[in-house]
């Protein structure tokens, strides 16, 4: 088994929802530049890549301060699973200021959730880490809450 290297950390995020599981899979592939974003070409031909803007709320000194930073949102092929349905899903930094954390993991939509699984690296390595740490993970907790809410906002619509 690889080792997982020591500035990576698990991530595990859980919103709660009324969904269709089918209908979901529907969104996540044929509508997802409607809500994720403009379509790029992506470098793995099984998984289709986004141009978008993360964005971390820092909601408790000023609710309305956001921070956003263009991304690579890449999504996999949506797999039904017992529950519903699964897709793979990470997200990186568009430029060589990687301000925000990079992502690997899946997206799970069953009838009552979305859940977000997976692993983040804080940008800055070793160091970068020890400061996540110190502070709570905010910036990828608050990363992954808000892509979470816009899933859950945009499976609503359709």
């Amino acid at each position: 088994m690889a080792s997982v290297p020591s500035h990576v950390t698990p991530l595990r995020l859980v919103q709660p929802a009324s969904l269709q599981p089918a209908r979901a899979a529907a969104v996540l592939t044929a509508q997802a530049e409607e809500w994720l974003g403009s379509p790029v070409e992506s470098t793995d031909p099984s998984s289709r890549r986004y141009l978008t803007d993360l964005t971390l709320p820092v909601r408790d000194r000023a609710p309305t301060l956001t921070f956003k930073k263009a991304a690579y949102v890449d999504l996999g092929p949506v797999r039904d699973t017992a529950e519903g349905c699964e897709v793979d899903i990470g997200w990186q930094s568009s430029s060589m200021a990687p301000l925000f954390p990079v992502f690997a993991g899946h997206l799970t939509l069953t009838r009552t959730e979305l859940r977000l699984d997976g692993y983040y690296a804080p940008p800055g390595g070793d160091i970068g880490a020890v400061l996540d740490r110190a502070f709570l993970n905010i910036a990828a907790r608050g990363t992954a809450r808000w892509f979470l809410g816009r899933a859950a906002e945009a499976l609503k619509r359709y």
